[in-house]
């Protein structure tokens, strides 16, 4: 697989695919913190806000493999190229024109599926232009930068909410993708399935409504519960049309996804290992901001400062593991990814209100450093098993997975510390009058307290001590979900995946 030798200008070409994949994965995580500004400027409620962030999560992961198989029929530059024009279009339109709601919840749904057409394309392109000798360090750089990319994504949300604007969150995208259009119109050679073989409609119909019917579960399941009718009726739409799309795939000539791909164990593990892995980042992410702008007082920007310990951790780590592999094997060296993940959650259950940041720093690190060890030789396992006729499904594939596992990593992180939240706040003595609000939501809690603050009502104090215990409470607990799920996965990967002993 790959191109014999090389191409002459692969590691420029690399550049560019890193560039294009740190724009879909930024775009997945920055506009979190100008919610604040989004609700003031256009009157959103909750739900609208929640939508704000997950049309573009939800068209992204839902429509991958199809997005990946048409890279895989017409080229995957042509892809790439589309892909980026719809996501800075979309932007400048929000930026220049969206006074209401809808129209920013339209534009991040155009930007979902430009992503969706752009990020197979990126890996795609990586494994077709590397020979076998370098792929696996190619891979590994492209994972890095996989993985950097959602904490560059904070850092640039919070600078530009605290220096501009809300719309400035969109701004960013235009010079950035007018950059990585410009290199790659003369750098990036085309490639696709020569073979040209047909589309496959009906599978490509079963698995966008299958996915994205999944991903909506998943999204919603907290919000609605996830014993809910909607959540379960959902959910369990999504599943029969994925059982309905591997029948499907297994019968019809040409298609979407072969399924005789996840007969390797290499590719079925990899998914898994990835999966997990992004699952308990994107959770630990997620009550992290909300750690330090609601419990610590930061402002967004100064929050996002304090992930960088992960990318840090994660970026050399991921760049380098080919070495570690060509010594240890991926068994191993993915294994001691997913051991130090868990070590860097079990760290994390020592943490309290009062906890010093190089302790919480350390913990970033930890994860960073488990995460390049855990991410960039699963990718790698993943493509080896992938014709380059359908490199951009194979990398769709993985993308999806991705998806999936940080979708649910942020529902069930964010479920669980409510749940414990809700379980261990008492309304101080004296407030019983305020109700059950402070009860179920910490937001509502903080905002009462400083209003009593405001007013000179030093209960207030009271209820906002409580209510920062209990969310470090339901913070923890959260860690400890995350801890146990991926040390799980390490015994799954001792197990079953292949490599040195």
């Amino acid at each position: 697989m790959g191109v014999v030798g090389g191409h002459e200008k692969r590691w420029a070409i690399l550049g560019v695919m890193s560039l294009s994949l740190i724009i879909v994965m930024f775009n997945n995580v920055t506009l979190n913190v100008a919610l604040p500004e989004l609700s003031k400027d256009l009157g959103a409620d909750n739900t609208e806000l929640q939508w704000i962030l997950d049309a573009y999560a939800l068209i992204f992961g839902g429509t991958l493999l199809v997005m990946g198989a048409l890279g895989d029929r017409f080229g995957r530059k042509p892809a790439l190229q589309i892909g980026l024009l719809m996501i800075a279009t979309a932007s400048a339109a929000t930026a220049m024109y969206a006074d209401a709601t809808e129209e920013v919840i339209a534009a991040r749904a155009v930007m979902g599926l430009g992503a969706a057409l752009v990020m197979p394309a990126t890996l795609s392109v990586v494994v077709v232009v590397f020979p076998r000798e370098e792929k696996a360090k190619a891979v590994g750089i492209w994972t890095a930068m996989a993985g950097v990319g959602a904490p560059i994504g904070l850092l640039l949300g919070g600078w530009a909410v605290e220096s501009y604007d809300w719309q400035m969150v969109f701004w960013i995208n235009v010079p950035i993708i007018a950059l990585a259009l410009l290199l790659g119109l003369f750098l990036v050679p085309n490639s696709r399935d020569e073979q040209r073989r047909p589309l496959d409609p009906l599978g490509a119909l079963l698995s966008v409504f299958g996915l994205g019917s999944i991903l909506y579960a998943i999204i919603e399941a907290p919000t609605h519960g996830w014993l809910s009718n909607e959540t379960l009726g959902v959910a369990a739409l999504g599943v029969l049309l994925m059982i309905a799309f591997v029948t499907w795939e297994r019968r019809v000539e040409h298609p979407l996804l072969p399924m005789g791909l996840f007969g390797d164990r290499g590719f079925t593990i990899g998914l898994i290992a990835i999966m997990f892995a992004f699952f308990v980042m994107f959770s630990f992410m997620f009550t992290q901001m909300l750690h330090f702008q609601l419990v610590r007082d930061k402002t967004a920007l100064e929050a996002a400062i304090r992930f960088l310990p992960l990318p840090l951790g994660l970026g050399p780590v991921a760049a380098n593991s080919d070495r570690l592999v060509e010594r240890f094997g991926s068994r191993n060296v993915v294994t001691t990814g997913l051991v130090l993940v868990s070590l860097g959650m079990a760290l994390f259950t020592t943490v309290d209100v009062g906890t010093a940041y190089p302790v919480i720093g350390a913990t970033f690190l930890l994860l960073g450093v488990g995460m390049g060890l855990t991410m960039a030789p699963s990718t790698t396992l993943v493509m080896d098993a992938v014709p380059d006729d359908k490199a951009g499904v194979g990398s769709a594939t993985n993308d999806a997975s991705r998806e999936i596992g940080g979708a649910l990593g942020i529902a069930i992180g964010g479920s669980v510390l409510n749940e414990y939240y809700q379980r261990s706040m008492s309304i101080p003595e004296g407030l019983e009058h305020l109700g059950s609000v402070p009860l179920e939501s910490f937001p509502a809690a903080m905002r009462i307290g400083g209003e009593m603050l405001a007013e000179g009502n030093m209960a207030g104090l009271e209820l906002i001590e409580a209510a920062r215990a209990s969310f470090v409470e339901g913070m923890v607990a959260s860690a400890m979900v995350g801890g146990a799920i991926a040390l799980t996965t390490a015994f799954v990967v001792r197990a079953y995946m292949p490599g040195r002993d």
